[in-house]
């Protein structure tokens, strides 16, 4: 089938998935309140597919059906662009807020597809050979897929890595006459409650005798043992008005719980096989995915630029300081830009004929955004200051009493009027003061691992030479 639209997302959700949110085990999640908001802001995302379908889908290689263009396996430096195209649009639409919308885990099992011969080894042919099915059935279905891949925290004064003994984290318990039985938990699951499947793959490296823990594979949301407890929604009312951001987009993350789940045999990539389990993502996985993870972030600090923009002009703030600010913020916008274009620029062949961009300018990009993004947050709160905290709600701006005095007290500079810099005022306490400007903060903090660690890894894998040749030249030359 053809890409699908918001409407048919939202029926494929109706299913016997267990969600748990608040004091409640939820029956229907797109009726719910603490999700509905979300459901079709989700929804809408699918809608755009087709709405900007010159941009966001492409015909699949085998049927010729049109597809998600996140679903494309580069072969050529053109592809990488036109891909970019595709992800940029999904980005502009939730302004870089929803972290995992489903273009993310296309561009990773379109990666993983295209350089199965990554996953084929150490004996593991027969679990590549299902991803590769496994990610056509994806694309040509438009699965919504989300993912878990971190261990539960049990005791940090002790290694993340799970020893033996360990009866939390999840592993592999037996085999089945049809496939496996896991069990234990991973966090995080964000967007659980729109998703239609799970998927679970390698993250850090595990030991030598880790082979229990050492499972990849993908089900419905809905499969018997399969528990999701909902973190406390952070959605505002449905009114976009009141909260333009939190009304669509508080995509949820929840801890998971493997109660003895089956998984079908050509649902498994990876079963017990420490090997290529602690392989897979050290060689083509970074550069792929993070095409789509910087794209999403470059347009998010440009989204967060321009909005600091207009609410310095709005009340005609030319202050020094306010224009530090500001030009900081467009640093860092467009210091993200270049860095994905550059990675662009220099894409290179990864094997099997797979295109991908090049690794280290989104290794530092992917370094620098747990700092940049709530730098971001801070100006915001800076520049807008008490005015964030004196917005009235639509319901006052209908009240016939009320209006007439909001207008003539709460307007702005150069003609801003007052539902324009209510509405501004609004959308930037959204972004940066409310509930769910706190849950992203911390999202970003810590996506894709915390700034501290990945600075540590990019120094770990930087090339040097060039670097280090500068330095030796005047440790060696002679002296007279």
């Amino acid at each position: 089938m053809p890409a699908r639209t918001g409407a048919e997302l939202l029926r494929g959700l109706k299913d016997d998935r267990q969600i748990w949110v608040g004091n409640e085990k939820v029956t229907d999640v797109v009726s719910h309140p603490a999700f509905s908001g979300a459901a079709k802001g989700l929804a809408a995302v699918f809608d755009l597919q087709w709405d900007a379908s010159d941009d966001c889908l492409f015909p699949d290689p085998e049927t010729g059906e049109l597809i998600n263009v996140s679903h494309m396996i580069p072969r050529s430096p053109e592809d990488v662009k036109r891909r970019h195209r595709g992800l940029r649009r999904i980005a502009e639409h939730t302004v870089g807020v929803m972290g995992r919308t489903p273009d993310y885990m296309n561009v990773t099992y379109a990666g993983f597809a295209g350089c199965a011969h990554e996953w084929a080894e150490y004996g593991n042919e027969a679990g590549a050979a299902r991803q590769v099915e496994y990610q056509k059935y994806l694309r040509r279905n438009d699965i919504c897929l989300t993912h878990t891949l971190i261990h539960p925290t049990i005791d940090k004064a002790k290694d993340e890595i799970p020893g033996q003994e360990n009866d939390v984290i999840l592993r592999k318990v037996c085999d089945t006459e049809h496939g496996i039985i896991v069990r234990g938990a991973r966090i995080l699951a964000t967007l659980a409650p729109f998703a239609d499947e799970l998927a679970v793959y390698p993250a850090r490296p595990l030991p030598d005798d880790g082979d229990k823990f050492a499972v990849s594979f993908c089900i419905p949301m809905a499969t018997p043992g399969l528990k999701f407890l909902c973190r406390d929604s952070v959605a505002g009312t449905d009114n976009v008005f009141d909260h333009p951001l939190s009304s669509r987009f508080d995509e949820q993350d929840a801890f998971l719980i493997f109660d003895d789940v089956e998984v079908p045999r050509d649902r498994v990539f990876i079963d017990a096989n420490v090997k290529v389990y602690n392989q897979t993502n050290t060689r083509s996985w970074h550069s792929n995915v993070m095409q789509q993870t910087m794209i999403r972030a470059t347009t998010k600090l440009e989204f967060a630029w321009g909005l600091a923009t207009a609410l310095a002009e709005a009340i005609n703030d030319k202050s020094a300081a306010a224009q530090q600010m500001l030009g900081e913020l467009w640093c860092y916008a467009e210091l993200a830009r270049s860095a994905v274009q550059a990675a662009e620029d220099h894409c290179s062949e990864w094997g099997n004929g797979v295109w991908f961009p090049d690794g280290p300018p989104l290794m530092a990009l992917k370094a620098m955004m747990p700092f940049w993004m709530p730098r971001a947050n801070e100006i915001i709160k800076l520049l807008g200051s008490h005015n964030l905290l004196a917005t009235p709600t639509w319901r006052m701006m209908r009240d016939p009493e009320l209006r007439p005095f909001i207008d003539k007290y709460m307007h702005g500079a150069n003609e801003t009027s007052a539902e324009r810099r209510i509405r501004l005022f609004r959308l930037a306490w959204d972004y940066a003061g409310t509930a769910l400007a706190s849950r992203v903060e911390l999202y970003e903090r810590f996506y894709l691992t915390s700034g501290a660690r990945n600075q540590q890894r990019a120094q770990t894998l930087a090339k040097r030479d060039s670097a280090l040749a500068l330095v030796e030249r005047f440790l060696t030359e002679p002296v007279d």
